[in-house]
């Protein structure tokens, strides 16, 4: 199972073509406020993460993701329960 510093390196480069400016990206960057995801950017996003870790993401998790940490965390327990 992956770690979750892996992980986070990982959600790095799906998240940085993402930036409307170049950012450093951490695990508190918010994704809306500072990388400046729009709901269908999002949405590309999560096609994108569900396609690299070959996982199904609930929306219903959506509201609770508001940075690159938190959407690790997700990652790394949809892992976990696979």
């Amino acid at each position: 199972m992956q770690g979750k510093d892996e992980i986070l390196g990982q959600l790095y480069e799906l998240v940085r073509p993402y930036a409307k400016k170049p950012l450093e990206l951490g695990e508190e960057t918010g994704l809306v406020n500072e990388v400046g995801l729009d709901s269908v950017r999002v949405m590309d996003l999560l096609a994108q993460i569900e396609d690299h870790f070959d996982i199904s993401v609930p929306l219903n998790i959506i509201p609770d993701v508001r940075t690159i940490g938190d959407f690790a965390e997700q990652v790394q327990n949809l892992l976990k329960d696979r």
